[in-house]
């Protein structure tokens, strides 16, 4: 299996889903920081030198779209994968991420696309 080190921030409130993508990602190769909040997330992004972000959409607070549009006003070079139980979010929040996919397309779906978000631009 390929390793990389690449430090992955995942935010979302769902406790047991986090800690299930936390030890796919782990599993995969990366370095993984968790957040169960968008303030938290928010905090965590701005202080470690996180190198992509796998967000849920749906949290209480702040949804995915206003916590990405505050990561991008910080460090806007930073990926950020949208995850979403949602079909067909509105324009305004898909715009903002980088990618955008449904928890229900899977493990192997998230990693690719990921993966895809981290490959160096030739």
């Amino acid at each position: 299996m390929k390793q990389n080190s690449n430090l992955v921030l995942c935010v979302d409130d769902e406790r047991i889903g986090l800690e299930v993508r936390k030890i796919l990602l782990e599993r995969a190769g990366y370095r993984v920081l968790t957040a169960s909040d968008g303030p938290t997330g928010l905090a965590i992004f701005s202080t470690e030198p996180v190198e992509a972000v796998v967000l849920d959409y749906s949290m209480p607070g702040m949804h995915g779209g206003e916590i990405a549009i505050q990561m991008r006003q910080t460090k806007p070079q930073v990926p950020i994968l949208l995850l979403s139980a949602y079909i067909g979010l509105a324009p305004e929040v898909t715009s903002v991420v980088d990618l955008y996919m449904t928890k229900g397309e899977g493990a192997p779906v998230l990693l690719e696309k990921l993966g895809s978000l981290l490959q160096p631009i030739s």
